[in-house]
């Protein structure tokens, strides 16, 4: 099954490629508080139209270069 992220765009200064920071909230065992965690990914992107601080969903797929191994499927509305 593939994974599905999604995550705020971070960087896109490389040629179709993006860095996205995808935030994750879990419990912390013993002492209950909610804690924040964030992980940067590079995905492929070629969808034309997308800069920094955009919200987009991405995709796992195969291993497009050593760190590229997810790609973007599609760029989220802004809740204004």
């Amino acid at each position: 099954m593939t994974q599905t992220l999604t995550g705020k765009v971070v960087s896109t200064k490389m040629n179709s490629t993006v860095v996205v920071s995808v935030e994750r909230k879990f419990r912390h065992p013993q002492y209950r508080k909610v804690i924040l965690r964030h992980k940067k990914y590079k995905a492929h992107n070629e969808i034309k139209g997308i800069k920094v601080d955009d919200d987009v969903v991405m995709q796992e797929t195969r291993p497009l270069s050593k760190e590229k191994k997810f790609t973007v499927i599609k760029k989220l509305d802004k809740k204004a």
